[in-house]
């Protein structure tokens, strides 16, 4: 599409889905590659020093696919489709990434976030796990700020043996959760992930019996349902960025457990950066076995009291919701966007 409004001479903008800074993650090994000849996947160093980031990004927060040369080649192409753009709108707030927004010089970047659609529902869970109803109305009757809410995105699903260790560590926590778990599609194919007909199938014999005072496990889930329900104290997250801005919309807590694309970039910037999150297993990799009792250790850490984290938490959250309001960051930063489209004769 950058290329047919070349063509016609046409100025064109990008919205841009994921987060500032992973913009300029992009943006900044393009520029390497173009002007040095840097091979990001051969890069052996510990850490890169990327100008939207206030820290170093280590090696394991690189996105997974970074490694695949065909991959990275459209990365590439996509970033200089950027780069001629006349302006990026990003699914972003200035005062939850302004080392991000301000580094990114190339174009006019315009923080139009957080686009959320807080009003989403889902379909019940499938026939072995408990209906989104009955879900709902159990978290009615837990205390306020007690319940674990787990749930991986729509493409998050574990293999059996890691559904086992999580399960083992959820229960040795003694803690209330709520847990979206999903059956991941054949190996080898591009299929999602699906519901299992019988949750009983996949998890430690007597599990659900033994966990129903605490616990359940449901299907595919009314994510920003739950989050918004005054019940659930702490969510763990694979970290995707509409999950992340969610989780910050609502004011929970999260632990990250990074799985794909360029969650480990998000789940680095909330740990290290923001420092309002605490991790399961920030640098997981795929295959990898994440055991029980670092499941168990992850989840107490996240439901412990933490004054610090929280006043950060409460701060971003109140910024990202006054963002879009009359006077707020994202709402100037639409109505210049809509300006400029006026000037260049784009409306």
């Amino acid at each position: 599409m950058a290329d047919v409004a070349g063509e016609f001479g046409v100025p064109y903008y990008i919205f841009f889905t994921s987060a500032a800074s992973d913009l300029g993650f992009i943006s900044h090994i393009q520029q390497l590659h173009d002007e040095s000849g840097f091979d990001v996947a051969e890069f052996e160093g510990n850490e890169l020093a990327v100008p939207s980031w206030a820290r170093p990004i280590p090696r394991w927060a690189f996105p997974p696919n970074i490694v695949n040369k065909e991959w990275l080649q459209l990365l590439y192409r996509i970033a200089r489709v950027f780069r001629r753009a006349r302006g990026i709108l990003v699914n972003t707030v200035r005062e939850l990434e302004s080392c991000a927004v301000d580094s990114l010089s190339f174009t006019k970047v315009h923080p139009v976030g957080p686009i959320l659609n807080l009003k989403a529902g889902a379909a019940a869970a499938g026939g072995g796990g408990v209906p989104e109803e009955e879900a709902i109305e159990w978290l009615d009757r837990q205390p306020e700020s007690s319940v674990v809410f787990l749930c991986f995105g729509s493409m998050g699903a574990f293999r059996e043996e890691q559904v086992l260790e999580i399960a083992n560590g959820l229960e040795a926590s003694g803690l209330r959760f709520l847990w979206v778990l999903r059956r991941p599609g054949p190996e080898g194919t591009r299929a999602g992930p699906t519901d299992y007909q019988d949750v009983r199938e996949v998890l430690p014999k007597g599990f659900v019996d033994r966990t129903a005072g605490v616990g359940r496990v449901m299907g595919w889930a009314p994510q920003t349902i739950i989050l918004a329900h005054k019940a659930v104290g702490g969510f763990v997250s694979h970290c995707g960025w509409n999950s992340t801005l969610e989780s910050l919309w609502f004011g929970v807590p999260m632990a990250t457990w990074p799985m794909y694309a360029e969650q480990k970039l998000n789940a680095f910037l909330l740990v290290h950066e923001l420092e309002i999150a605490t991790e399961i297993k920030i640098d997981y990799r795929n295959g990898e076995i994440v055991t029980a009792e670092e499941v168990e250790r992850g989840v107490r850490r996240l439901m412990e009291r933490d004054c610090s984290r929280e006043e950060r938490l409460k701060k971003f959250s109140d910024c990202i919701k006054k963002a879009l309001m009359d006077g707020g960051s994202s709402s100037a930063s639409i109505a210049e966007f809509i300006e400029g489209c006026k000037s260049s004769g784009g409306m």
